[in-house]
């Protein structure tokens, strides 16, 4: 099951109380106080993980809660400090708060933790507390409470290209002809009902190389409007370096090739016109079937862009693809470090 949105009810541990104590010894009449802190709550920690893909545990277990901070004992023996709950997350989750509609925290790093909720700090012992003229303070602080909270978790996924197209376009039969996912394919629409990540590897012997795929449910005209599976997904795809848009050149379900990309780049402008200012590719599929070859000629005709053909049926193209998106977001991974380079001298 894949969850790629949640709400959460998170807890910091609150803080132990401290002690009033005193040291009674033989011979020592006026020990003086001696009563431990309590400890420091636990906190509620977010933990990027490489091996987590979606949000499923948090959809049935959405309470989490950090462990109470021990309190303090005499002979000046302070309170253990409480676990803190760690919450392992997806990279590419952004936690918003329920309360102001605020975004508070983006897991995008494997292993970057962020402190969501802090605990309670534990309670002063009565050895704080002793003064010249109150020699015998019977007084201890109670432990602070923990920050507490609800926040939304909303997965974006983190890929380095982002595969968009109409139902029956091949995207699923694409996705495992050039990556080790396997998701499902049949002769009907809409067969993908959430995002499928694949990764697609280079083996060379020289330099082993892999890049991130993400194919999300197919679009059709109307998505705004909630249309088949709607926008919902195409978050998946904002932090992608390359969008890949597959069509079905021959054109198999009575749709022009040429008007499935204008839609295509129509649906994206109205979900968040940033995502047409991305680098894109233009992928014909179905090349084996007699009549896509004279569709794609209008294609070019119409739409001035460099086309990919490819047959995921009998695997023509696919290697040349596979060295095209390396090229290209590599390319620009460059690029930007390039531009970052000389921005920074």
């Amino acid at each position: 099951m894949f969850v790629d949105e949640c709400v959460i009810k998170v807890q910091a541990g609150d803080g132990g109380r401290g002690c009033v104590s005193f040291r009674r010894e033989k011979y020592e009449p006026w020990g003086g106080p001696n009563g431990g802190d309590g400890g420091k709550g636990g906190d509620v920690i977010l933990l990027g993980d490489d091996d987590t893909n979606n949000l499923v545990d948090y959809k049935y277990k959405p309470h989490w809660k950090g462990e109470r901070g021990e309190h303090g004992l005499g002979k000046d023996c302070h309170g253990r400090e409480g676990k803190p709950a760690i919450l392992r997350m997806p990279l590419g989750t952004v936690v918003i708060d329920e309360a102001t509609e605020k975004v508070v925290a983006e897991v995008i790093e494997d292993g970057q933790q962020i402190v969501l909720c802090k605990g309670g700090n534990g309670g002063w012992g009565n050895t704080h507390f002793k003064t010249s003229t109150n020699r015998a303070p019977k007084r201890a602080n109670a432990g602070q409470d923990g920050e507490l909270g609800s926040f939304r978790l909303v997965l974006k996924s983190i890929a380095d290209v982002g595969l968009v197209g109409f139902p029956n376009a091949g995207k699923s039969s694409l996705t495992t002809a050039i990556t080790k996912a396997r998701p499902k394919t049949a002769a009907y629409p809409f067969t993908t009902l959430h995002p499928q990540i694949g990764v697609i590897e280079y083996p060379d012997p020289m330099n082993f190389d892999r890049l991130l795929l993400a194919d999300v449910p197919g679009l059709i005209e109307g998505a705004s409007e909630n249309r088949g599976l709607g926008h919902r997904f195409l978050r998946h795809i904002e932090r992608c370096a390359l969008l890949m848009f597959l069509v079905d050149m021959a054109g198999v379900d009575g749709r022009d090739p040429r008007d499935d990309y204008t839609v295509l780049l129509k649906e994206l402008k109205l979900y968040d016109p940033a995502l047409l200012k991305k680098p894109r590719i233009v992928v014909a599929n179905k090349m084996d079937l007699p009549e896509a070859a004279a569709h794609l000629t209008k294609f070019k005709r119409r739409h001035k862009v460099d086309v990919v053909p490819i047959s995921c049926l009998d695997g023509k193209g696919l290697e040349k693809l596979k060295l095209e998106l390396r090229k290209r977001v590599r390319g620009r991974s460059t690029a930007t470090k390039k531009a970052k380079a000389s921005a920074a001298s």
